[in-house]
């Protein structure tokens, strides 16, 4: 993949700021096209994205499709149908002390902006806040990974069919070409990755005072507790630790187990996992394969932080490997300092969920929490807790409901994005005043003759 060189991005981005100043992209009507645009587009290209996911990272149509291009088609109808009441102009009471002013909010554009995503769902975190810089009236620079080469190719070609580049551009390359795009003035990042990544992005960034979105991930615990169904609990964590072979932001990172159920749970996970793939994931075209030898071999490493006591197994040459449950884990072991990225799943122990509090509140906050257990027990360690999203007996379905914001905390995150609350990570809520000119009241006025009245109203 040839890097975009440093003259083309800077006439991408003068070009995209004089677009923007043309004020087309605030029409309404206009907004709706380019959604039914990028929608067209999507349908046109969804064979060739998921033939290139298929070689990237050996995902199945049938992943592709729910994970991927299902969510971006989801967020481009949700947008269709709301954009122009979320654009509308909103009245807002005013006090007394403002009479006679009307007060407004207006959701404005910020304008330029720069969407930069990942590897491991390529096609959705590039396209879904895509479609929040639309139906918000923004202009958008597109980065895509290149650690996904075919994946990249062909969202460049879909992009470069689609739009005109001076509304919306999509720049290859590595690195480099981040430090270059980070160079430069955006009225909003939105950026997708690793924390440290995240770091670097909010520093080249604080010169211009630029505002982020930061969508980045860390250890998400998954708890199952004494009163757990433990049969439905290694069910939904083996789906959601395979789900893209754990490659994923709110993936179950690693487990806590209470200790009575502990021996239940693994083996529980084991029959799970064999209903889920009979065959073995070796060769299951379900079974998402390890990105790239740098990851494989990180994986790799972390076997000997514990036992292995289901999995374990894996292939090089494929970079297939076998969803793994890795116990006698110390909390000091390098698996558990950053987030795994894959399917192991190191096992931890507890005797009362206030260890689990405690455990949890001494680390960084986690992009996602799961709990398992008694509904009422669940809302009580949430309370306890905090963490950008999280599950009371399940995984991962928080990210499927667009009426609900996704996004972090802390560590794992800035600012939220998915339906209405892509349209506002892309939008300035303007505050306006309309006062009439026919009435002018003189209690605000020197000497303020009226100051024992307006204490009064004040209070």
């Amino acid at each position: 993949m040839i890097n975009t060189t440093p003259e083309k991005i800077e006439a991408i981005v003068l070009a995209q700021r004089k677009f923007y100043a043309t004020g087309a992209t605030r029409d309404i009507r206009w907004r709706k096209r380019q959604l039914q645009s990028l929608r067209a587009a999507l349908k046109k290209w969804e064979k060739p994205l998921c033939d290139a996911l298929w070689t990237d990272l050996h995902k199945s149509f049938e992943e592709a499709y729910m994970t991927e291009m299902g969510m971006v088609y989801g967020e481009i109808s949700e947008a269709l149908r709301h954009v122009g009441k979320w654009a509308r102009r909103r009245r807002k009471a005013t006090p007394v002390t403002g009479t006679p002013s009307s007060s407004y909010v207006v959701r404005e554009p910020l304008g330029c902006t720069l969407i930069v995503s990942p590897w491991n769902y390529p096609v959705q975190l590039l396209l879904s806040p895509l479609v929040g810089a639309i139906a918000a009236g923004c202009t958008a620079v597109l980065k895509p990974s290149p650690y996904v080469p075919n994946v990249s190719e062909t969202l460049e070609k879909l992009i470069a069919e689609t739009f005109d580049p001076d509304y919306v551009a999509l720049v290859q390359g590595n690195r480099e070409v981040n430090t270059l795009l980070f160079g430069h003035r955006f009225d909003l990042v939105f950026f997708t990755g690793s924390p440290a990544l995240g770091k670097r992005v909010m520093e080249a960034q604080a010169r211009y005072l630029t505002p982020l979105v930061l969508e980045l991930g860390g250890k998400s615990p998954c708890i199952v507790d004494k009163d757990a169904n433990v049969q439905l609990a290694a069910r939904r964590i083996a789906w959601g630790k395979c789900l893209n072979s754990g490659q994923t932001c709110i993936a179950p990172d690693y487990l806590f187990l209470h200790e009575s159920v502990k021996d239940a749970f693994v083996q529980a996970f084991k029959q799970e996992l064999a209903g889920l793939y009979p065959d073995g994931t070796r060769d299951s075209k379900f079974f998402v394969h390890i990105v790239h030898d740098k990851a494989f071999e990180r994986l790799t490493g972390y076997l000997d932080d514990g036992t292995v006591v289901a999995g374990g197994h894996s292939d090089p040459a494929t970079r297939w490997f076998e969803p793994t449950l890795l116990d006698g884990v110390s909390p000091d072991a390098p698996v558990m300092q950053e987030e795994i990225f894959g399917p192991i799943s190191p096992i931890l122990t507890f005797r009362d969920r206030s260890e689990v509090v405690e455990f949890v509140n001494g680390r960084e906050k986690p992009l996602a929490f799961y709990y398992f257990g008694k509904q009422s027990d669940g809302w009580d360690i949430i309370g306890r807790t905090t963490s950008g999203g999280a599950c009371i007996n399940d995984v991962i379905m928080h990210v499927a409901n667009g009426n609900i914001p996704f996004g972090g905390v802390g560590n794992s995150g800035m600012g939220s994005y998915h339906g209405e609350r892509s349209f506002l990570a892309f939008s300035h809520e303007r505050s306006v005043i309309s006062t009439p000119t026919c009435i002018d009241l003189k209690i605000r006025y020197m000497p303020y003759s009226l100051f024992g009245l307006v204490k009064k109203l004040l209070k």
